[in-house]
């Protein structure tokens, strides 16, 4: 049925009255082929309301005018008027769509007035004509005025349920935001700076540290004062999202900075143990800024992993390339070097070497998601002895 209500919508005007004139020609052809040759004035009086009709399609009062005083000429002139009825019937059925409704009871009226004081036919015909030709119409022009209008009404209760829904939704993720920022203030961050101060008040009471315990206060010192950082930032965002949306620094990282963000993260996995070889095009600093911190994140999230699940000793490469505005990024490593069995044969034995674990952390999730929302597809999975991590980032169009 949805035809229909493209058809009685008020764009349809046109096809609608095309249709009621091709009516009426089919009717004067019928006519005409069965021996009831219509008169010239007959055939002129349906030409001059086939083309009112037309002309004036979206105005409906003025048609309706004009098929009125067509159909009073015609029930004076024909014998059979049933052309000009038709159109004034359906010119006050547009009125009664369309219209006001004043407009609509005094176009009732009108050709009311037409019906009983043209003189056409018995009393029973000029009842049967006013019937056909004006209460039908109204019946029908108002059950599709009350149609589309439900229907308008019920889209407007649909959109403003979604807006309902869309607020309360907004309303319980802010909700959501305040208690973990909340969490994040009260418990992480303070556990954090707990740790920061301990490390660092470490550092100066120990006299004669070794050099090599000295580097590892250092990096764990400094490790810590960024994250600190990096979770009041990351508070700030989630209690006012709005208020710190054109803070880069939360969001983003300056492209020039990247390369040396990403050999702050190679140089952090090399002292957690991994031998990691980089290999990093010099176009990375020309990135643009969320896909820079997007490779930085997922440079960090890797590495970590491999420290995690591999273990000191293990063989990384990091490989990070741009071309043509195409970021390929991809970290895989052997596996850990100390899971393999030398064989009689001089080769390495791969059975000892430990299954990848499938679950356990959100880290994975969370860099598909980064990928994703970036147009990429991050792939992940077991090669040779180790793992392999990979994305392709298309290149940012406007």
């Amino acid at each position: 049925m949805r035809w229909v209500g493209r058809l009685f919508d008020a764009r349809g005007a046109l096809v609608r009255w095309v249709l009621v004139d091709l009516a009426g020609v089919g009717f004067l052809v019928y006519s005409a082929q069965a021996h009831r040759s219509p008169g010239a004035d007959q055939w002129v009086l349906a030409v001059i309301a086939f083309t009112a009709a037309l002309v004036l399609r979206n105005r409906p009062t003025a048609n309706l005018a004009a098929q009125a005083v067509l159909l009073a000429v015609a029930m004076g002139l024909l014998d059979d008027p049933t052309i000009n009825q038709v159109g004034a019937g359906w010119a006050l059925l547009e009125v009664t769509i369309w219209a006001r409704p004043v407009v609509r009871w005094w176009g009732a009226g009108l050709l009311s007035v037409v019906y009983v004081a043209g003189g056409y036919g018995s009393l029973f015909v000029r009842v049967f004509g006013l019937m056909v030709a004006v209460v039908v119409p109204l019946l029908l022009g108002m059950v599709v005025r009350i149609s589309a209008e439900l229907a308008r009404e019920a889209s407007e209760r649909v959109a403003e349920g979604h807006r309902r829904r869309e607020s309360e939704l907004r309303a319980a993720r802010a909700d959501e935001r305040t208690a973990i920022a909340r969490e994040l203030h009260d418990v992480v961050a303070h556990h954090v700076a707990s740790m920061v101060l301990r490390v660092g008040v470490a550092r100066h009471v120990l006299p004669g540290l070794d050099p090599q315990v000295s580097d590892v206060f250092d990096d764990v010192h400094g490790t810590g004062t960024t994250a600190l950082a990096d979770l009041r930032r990351l508070v700030a965002v989630l209690r006012d999202p709005d208020g710190v949306r054109g803070d880069a620094a939360l969001t983003a990282i300056e492209p020039a900075a990247l390369p040396a963000a990403l050999d702050g993260a190679v140089e952090t996995a090399r002292r957690s143990g991994l031998v990691v070889d980089a290999e990093i095009s010099p176009a990375a600093g020309a990135l643009d800024a969320v896909r820079g911190l997007a490779v930085l994140r997922l440079t960090q999230e890797a590495l970590t992993n491999v420290a995690k699940h591999a273990g000191p000793g293990s063989h990384v490469r990091l490989v990070l390339a741009v071309d043509d505005g195409d970021v390929t990024w991809e970290v895989r490593d052997d596996g850990g070097r100390d899971t393999w069995e030398v064989r009689d044969d001089g080769g390495r034995d791969t059975r000892a070497v430990p299954a990848v674990p499938s679950g356990g952390g959100h880290g994975l999730t969370g860099m598909r998601e980064r990928v994703s929302v970036l147009g990429g597809e991050l792939e992940a999975g077991p090669l040779g002895t180790g793992w392999r991590v990979r994305t392709l980032l298309p290149k940012v169009t406007a």
